[in-house]
């Protein structure tokens, strides 16, 4: 028999001014029904306002939807899969994956704006569970991508002001100057990624501005930020912002048409892409420099990268 203990209380005689050794009985008595405690405030409850959000964790309490859509190896079949607790329904995702693998055919978006990740051919997704047990990151989920892309209808309108953040590893560079993202539009080619010294860049067609930081990339999970006050670049690696260069960066070449590209960049001799890891991908139109540590913040003490 199911009881709504919170309800016995409502009808009870019990007042809330019912002490005993100053302990509230009628506020105790709610905690253990589970009508107490504090209240769940996503990254996005806080900071708001993101064009695009992405992530393996629930970003907002008033988001209701899916985390992810996934692809089952062993026949193909796809689910949603959705939050439990906040954080991705595992237990859901290998029940289903049965034992096999299985890949992310769609990321949803939980900014409200309807921009969801996609990919439909199945060589091209990236795997998400392996042999029944979903892969992990520093203990949390993640998405492990090989030579994959996914793909949104959002385009920037303008990167002035601008602010992506990523929870990301890289393993393998595969070809030349691999983009991790491309944001194209008809007035924007934003692109982020290493070079061949595997620093990493960020090319910015808008103000004909080539630049590439001096930190290496390590091959660890990193919390990358890349943004843009009033034109001026800036760049956070986990919780502390890098000076740029401004050489050895690549040009901006085409991608696969407007909007968002994840993973792969395009341009007339192949494709740019690697292998690694990513668990979050938010991205704010506005300027949140002022943010920024705190939207960082909010992310490492979910993730614990530094």
């Amino acid at each position: 028999m199911a009881n709504n203990w919170g309800k016995i209380y409502e009808s009870t005689a019990w007042g809330s001014g019912v002490t005993d050794n100053n302990i509230s009985w009628g506020k105790s008595y709610a905690d253990l029904a589970g009508g107490g405690g504090t209240p769940f405030v996503g990254l996005l409850d806080t900071y708001s306002g993101a064009a695009a959000a992405y992530s393996l964790r629930q970003l907002s309490s008033t988001y209701s939807g899916n985390a992810i859509k996934v692809r089952r190896a062993s026949d193909n079949a796809e689910q949603d899969i959705a939050f439990s607790n906040n954080e991705l329904d595992t237990a859901t995702l290998e029940s289903f994956a049965s034992g096999t693998d299985a890949f992310v055919t769609t990321w949803y978006d939980q900014s409200g704006n309807g921009y969801n990740l996609t990919q439909s051919t199945a060589s091209e997704q990236s795997k998400i569970v392996a042999s029944g047990s979903t892969i992990l990151e520093g203990g949390k989920p993640c998405v492990d991508y090989n030579i994959n892309s996914y793909s949104a209808s959002y385009e920037m309108s303008d990167d002035s002001n601008f602010l992506i953040s990523m929870v990301f590893r890289v393993d393998v560079q595969n070809q030349n100057n691999p983009r991790y993202l491309a944001l194209v539009s008809s007035s924007v080619n934003l692109q982020v990624g290493h070079n061949l010294d595997s620093k990493y860049f960020i090319r910015k067609d808008s103000v004909s501005t080539i630049t590439n930081n001096a930190y290496t990339t390590n091959g660890g999970q990193n919390l990358l930020s890349w943004g843009a006050s009033s034109n001026s670049l800036y760049f956070g690696l986990n919780g502390s912002n890098v000076a740029f260069s401004n050489n050895g960066a690549p040009t901006a070449d085409s991608v696969q048409g407007n909007g968002v590209t994840l993973f792969k960049g395009y341009e007339p001799n192949g494709y740019y892409a690697q292998e690694g890891t990513i668990q979050e991908l938010i991205i704010y139109e506005v300027d949140e420099s002022t943010n920024q540590s705190g939207i960082e913040t909010n992310i490492n003490d979910y993730y614990s990268i530094y």
